[in-house]
Protein backbone atom coordinates (compact mmCIF):
# COMPACT_ATOMS: atom_id res chain seq x y z
CA UNK A 1 0.00 0.00 0.00
CA UNK A 2 1.26 3.47 -0.85
CA UNK A 3 2.21 6.02 1.78
CA UNK A 4 -0.69 8.44 2.29
CA UNK A 5 1.36 11.27 0.75
CA UNK A 6 1.66 9.20 -2.45
CA UNK A 7 -2.03 8.26 -2.71
CA UNK A 8 -4.11 9.83 -5.45
CA UNK A 9 -7.77 10.79 -5.10
CA UNK A 10 -10.53 11.03 -7.67
CA UNK A 11 -13.96 12.61 -7.63
CA UNK A 12 -16.57 10.31 -9.19
CA UNK A 13 -20.35 10.46 -9.58
CA UNK A 14 -22.38 8.28 -7.26
CA UNK A 15 -23.95 6.28 -10.10
CA UNK A 16 -20.58 4.86 -11.17
CA UNK A 17 -19.70 3.55 -7.71
CA UNK A 18 -20.16 -0.16 -7.13
CA UNK A 19 -23.19 -1.24 -5.12
CA UNK A 20 -20.90 -2.20 -2.23
CA UNK A 21 -19.34 1.27 -2.19
CA UNK A 22 -22.77 2.94 -2.20
CA UNK A 23 -23.92 0.70 0.65
CA UNK A 24 -20.71 1.48 2.56
CA UNK A 25 -21.61 5.17 2.34
CA UNK A 26 -25.11 4.36 3.65
CA UNK A 27 -23.65 2.43 6.59
CA UNK A 28 -21.25 5.28 7.39
CA UNK A 29 -24.16 7.73 7.39
CA UNK A 30 -26.14 5.48 9.77
CA UNK A 31 -23.14 5.19 12.10
CA UNK A 32 -22.63 8.94 12.06
CA UNK A 33 -26.24 9.47 13.15
CA UNK A 34 -25.52 7.15 16.08
CA UNK A 35 -27.39 4.53 18.11
CA UNK A 36 -26.59 1.68 15.74
CA UNK A 37 -23.80 -0.90 15.61
CA UNK A 38 -21.79 -1.76 12.52
CA UNK A 39 -23.39 -5.21 12.50
CA UNK A 40 -26.92 -3.78 12.56
CA UNK A 41 -26.12 -1.14 9.92
CA UNK A 42 -24.61 -3.61 7.45
CA UNK A 43 -27.54 -5.98 7.95
CA UNK A 44 -30.02 -3.18 7.24
CA UNK A 45 -28.26 -2.30 3.99
CA UNK A 46 -27.55 -5.86 2.90
CA UNK A 47 -23.79 -5.30 2.88
CA UNK A 48 -21.31 -7.82 4.21
CA UNK A 49 -19.08 -6.72 7.08
CA UNK A 50 -15.99 -7.61 5.07
CA UNK A 51 -17.08 -5.32 2.22
CA UNK A 52 -17.75 -2.53 4.71
CA UNK A 53 -14.28 -2.89 6.23
CA UNK A 54 -12.75 -3.05 2.76
CA UNK A 55 -14.26 0.28 1.65
CA UNK A 56 -14.84 2.26 4.86
CA UNK A 57 -11.49 4.06 4.74
CA UNK A 58 -11.54 4.53 0.96
CA UNK A 59 -14.99 5.94 0.09
CA UNK A 60 -16.14 9.32 1.38
CA UNK A 61 -18.94 11.74 0.57
CA UNK A 62 -17.51 14.79 -1.19
CA UNK A 63 -18.58 17.21 1.58
CA UNK A 64 -16.76 15.21 4.27
CA UNK A 65 -13.29 15.54 2.75
CA UNK A 66 -13.45 18.99 1.23
CA UNK A 67 -12.22 21.48 3.79
CA UNK A 68 -12.89 24.49 1.62
CA UNK A 69 -15.85 26.44 2.86
CA UNK A 70 -16.25 28.97 0.06
CA UNK A 71 -18.39 27.86 -2.84
CA UNK A 72 -18.97 29.63 -6.15
CA UNK A 73 -22.20 28.75 -7.94
CA UNK A 74 -23.21 29.81 -11.45
CA UNK A 75 -26.95 30.00 -12.15
CA UNK A 76 -29.00 30.81 -15.21
CA UNK A 77 -32.34 32.38 -14.32
CA UNK A 78 -35.45 33.40 -16.15
CA UNK A 79 -35.83 37.18 -16.01
CA UNK A 80 -38.88 37.67 -13.79
CA UNK A 81 -39.65 40.18 -11.08
CA UNK A 82 -38.39 39.01 -7.69
CA UNK A 83 -36.32 36.04 -8.87
CA UNK A 84 -33.05 37.31 -7.42
CA UNK A 85 -34.70 38.09 -4.06
CA UNK A 86 -36.29 34.62 -3.95
CA UNK A 87 -32.97 32.98 -4.87
CA UNK A 88 -31.10 34.89 -2.17
CA UNK A 89 -33.73 33.94 0.40
CA UNK A 90 -33.33 30.24 -0.51
CA UNK A 91 -29.56 30.54 -0.18
CA UNK A 92 -29.88 32.22 3.23
CA UNK A 93 -32.38 29.58 4.44
CA UNK A 94 -29.82 26.90 3.56
CA UNK A 95 -27.42 28.54 6.02
CA UNK A 96 -25.11 30.11 3.46
CA UNK A 97 -23.58 33.55 3.88
CA UNK A 98 -23.50 35.45 0.58
CA UNK A 99 -20.06 36.94 -0.03
CA UNK A 100 -20.43 38.25 -3.58
CA UNK A 101 -23.14 38.50 -6.21
CA UNK A 102 -22.62 39.14 -9.90
CA UNK A 103 -25.65 39.38 -12.17
CA UNK A 104 -25.55 40.00 -15.90
CA UNK A 105 -28.01 42.24 -17.67
CA UNK A 106 -30.91 40.04 -18.84
CA UNK A 107 -30.76 39.16 -22.53
CA UNK A 108 -33.61 37.37 -24.27
CA UNK A 109 -35.35 36.79 -20.93
CA UNK A 110 -32.35 35.14 -19.24
CA UNK A 111 -29.83 36.42 -16.70
CA UNK A 112 -26.72 34.78 -15.34
CA UNK A 113 -25.92 35.03 -11.64
CA UNK A 114 -22.68 34.03 -9.97
CA UNK A 115 -22.74 33.70 -6.19
CA UNK A 116 -19.75 33.26 -3.90
CA UNK A 117 -20.97 31.70 -0.68
CA UNK A 118 -19.51 30.97 2.73
CA UNK A 119 -21.01 27.54 3.41
CA UNK A 120 -19.45 27.00 6.84
CA UNK A 121 -22.85 26.99 8.56
CA UNK A 122 -24.63 24.98 5.86
CA UNK A 123 -25.89 21.74 7.40
CA UNK A 124 -27.12 19.96 4.28
CA UNK A 125 -25.01 18.23 1.70
CA UNK A 126 -23.88 20.15 -1.37
CA UNK A 127 -25.85 18.02 -3.82
CA UNK A 128 -29.05 18.51 -1.80
CA UNK A 129 -28.47 22.27 -1.78
CA UNK A 130 -27.97 22.36 -5.56
CA UNK A 131 -31.09 20.25 -6.12
CA UNK A 132 -33.11 22.69 -4.00
CA UNK A 133 -31.86 25.59 -6.09
CA UNK A 134 -32.68 23.75 -9.33
CA UNK A 135 -36.23 23.11 -8.08
CA UNK A 136 -36.96 26.84 -8.02
CA UNK A 137 -39.22 27.35 -11.05
CA UNK A 138 -37.15 30.23 -12.45
CA UNK A 139 -33.75 28.47 -12.19
CA UNK A 140 -32.74 26.91 -15.49
CA UNK A 141 -29.36 25.65 -14.29
CA UNK A 142 -27.19 25.70 -11.18
CA UNK A 143 -23.60 24.51 -11.29
CA UNK A 144 -20.63 24.64 -8.93
CA UNK A 145 -17.85 26.66 -10.52
CA UNK A 146 -15.32 26.26 -7.73
CA UNK A 147 -14.72 25.82 -4.09
CA UNK A 148 -11.80 27.31 -2.26
CA UNK A 149 -10.47 27.86 1.23
CA UNK A 150 -10.75 31.04 3.24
Amino acid sequence: MKDISEQRYFLVREDVLTEAMQKTLEVKKMLQRGNISILDAVEKTGLSRSAFYKYRDAVFPFHSIVKERILTVFLQLEDRTGTLATLLEAVAQAGCNILTIHQTIPIQGRANVTLSLDVTAMEQELDVFLQQLKKLDFVESADVVSSGSF
